[in-house]
């Protein structure tokens, strides 16, 4: 019988344009294991919307869990500790 846990990622970079306003879509998503890994918005949207994956940040030494959220009829992903600007995903550094 296959697996259904869904595995976990911590968000460590994420690509944006542009970069400071935080009303623009994040497009990638990215971090680090033992490789590097990226996902597209897109896709990062279904593997959660799929409970394949889970994904959080940490922000201020603090776990911050990463959900989807939808404004204006547009889905895009923020942490549960945001309100309506995904500030903790913003903070991260751009992914390679």
């Amino acid at each position: 019988m296959a697996s259904t846990a869904t595995k976990t990622a911590q968000i460590k970079c994420i690509n944006k344009i542009p970069r400071a306003d935080p009303y623009h879509a994040i497009t990638h998503i990215g971090g680090y294991v033992t490789s590097q890994w990226k996902l597209t918005l897109t896709d990062a949207i279904a593997k959660i919307e799929r409970r394949e994956w889970s994904f959080y940040t940490f922000a201020d030494g603090r776990r911050a869990d990463v959900i989807v959220a939808t404004r204006n009829g547009h889905k895009y992903l923020k942490t549960e500790a945001d309100y309506d600007t995904p500030d903790n995903l913003l903070s991260l550094p751009e992914c390679p």
